[in-house]
């Protein structure tokens, strides 16, 4: 049985830069006719806004819409911070932290080396290339939803 939509949260904070250019990636390669929304969901607004400007079909702002939408979520994207407390700067919060975590959503994690956060990766490369797996791993799970 197919669903009938599919929710991709991606969820970014300071500027909105990643979430931003994963969310261009995406909708370049991602068919029209797909039943699929691309939420931005900013740890404040000018994230929210950076990753609207970048295609989201919609987006919220803040600590109350990061929880709600992660339990609603098919898939939540973003760097590995968005599942560690008091992140980015101090803008993650636990209790959106919890709830990233918690979420039965498949999470995407884009490694990002910041705010303290180390991650051992066999290999490194630039941050497009990252990006760029993000989006065949979304693409890939997508793909299995609606089989």
């Amino acid at each position: 049985m197919q669903k009938k939509n599919i929710l991709i949260s991606v969820i970014d904070g300071q500027g909105g830069g990643i979430g931003r250019q994963y969310i261009s990636a995406l909708t370049s390669v991602l068919p029209k006719d797909l039943p699929v929304t691309i939420r931005a969901l900013g740890t404040n607004s000018l994230a929210t806004s950076n990753m609207l400007k970048g295609g989201a079909n919609d987006g919220a702002t803040g600590e109350n819409a990061i929880v709600l939408n992660a339990g609603r979520s098919d898939i939540i994207v973003g760097v590995v911070a968005i599942v560690v407390a008091n992140a980015i700067l101090g803008e993650l919060t636990p209790t959106m932290a919890q709830a990233i975590g918690a979420s039965n959503a498949r999470r995407i994690l884009i490694p990002f080396d910041s705010c303290n956060t180390r991650i051992a990766m066999l290999s490194n490369g630039p941050l497009q290339a990252f990006i760029d797996q993000a989006v065949r791993m979304t693409t890939d799970y997508i793909g299995e939803l609606l089989q």
